[in-house]
């Protein structure tokens, strides 16, 4: 809910002076944003553990045109275990990149293990995770009428791989009404002497002529200087290929 006590306004200017990345939200958003009448904010997921804090917000605002507008607030810090840790803001206008940067800040069996410096009981424990990883209940999907045609354009705008969908994919994807995303997988691997994130989701998307399709987008950080890569795939024996070949693990 919205605080009684804070304007539109008000909440807006703190939202983007707590922001470590306002600066990355187009003009377009923040132009639109200067048109709000009225907001509504809500938790939307959280993860609270010893190492880590993290919640993720929803925060849509009904703007003057009569169409609304919706930012995804990730907050996050140190846990029980590092209570003065500096707790962070990120802003996105896209579930999508609110999605992935939560993922990124995830850990796994790997952590604990490294903590105890033990490589051999370490390895253990991320096979234990992989063995233990039971796929999800499946899950109807919700589509979202969300400008899906441009969310479809900035998935394959950020694709980095050589063999990412073609023309022929974005042409289709613009019949593109509504979307929803899957976070299908998600792990750290030991990769090249150092951990490394991989994140995998789909992206389905309903067209105007009724038929479904789907996005397959890799996110990991398995590059030689440890940075964020995007890859995108028309499909998901693709991407799975794609994540096996960078970590000859998974």
């Amino acid at each position: 809910m919205s605080d009684p006590y804070e304007t539109t306004e008000q909440h807006l200017e703190r939202l983007l002076r707590c922001a470590l990345n306002s600066f990355d939200l187009s003009d377009t958003t923040v132009d639109r944003l200067g048109t709000a009448l009225a907001h509504s904010s809500s938790l939307y997921s959280s993860h609270h553990s010893a190492a880590l804090h993290r919640e993720t917000y929803r925060h849509t605002y009904l703007l003057s045109d009569g169409t609304a507008l919706t930012l995804w607030e990730l907050v996050h810090g140190g846990g029980r275990d590092n209570p003065g840790t500096a707790v962070r803001h990120e802003l996105y206008d896209d579930e999508g990149d609110a999605r992935v940067a939560a993922a990124r800040l995830a850990g796994s069996f790997w952590d604990s293990a490294s903590a105890l410096g033990d490589d051999s009981l370490r390895e253990d424990l991320e096979v234990l995770t992989l063995l233990m990883s039971v796929p999800p209940a499946p899950v109807p999907r919700m589509y979202a009428q969300d400008d899906s045609a441009d969310h479809a354009r900035r998935v394959l705008r950020r694709a980095e791989n050589a063999d990412r969908p073609g023309p022929a994919t974005a042409g289709r994807l613009r019949a593109a009404f509504a979307h929803h995303i899957t976070q299908i997988f998600g792990r750290q691997f030991h990769v090249d002497g150092r951990d490394a994130g991989f994140t995998l989701y789909e992206h389905a998307f309903l067209l105007l002529d009724g038929t479904e399709t789907s996005l397959w987008e890799v996110e990991h950080t398995a590059t030689p200087d440890g940075r964020h890569m995007c890859e995108v795939y028309d499909d998901e024996q693709s991407a799975r290929r794609a994540m096996e070949n960078r970590t000859r693990i998974c």
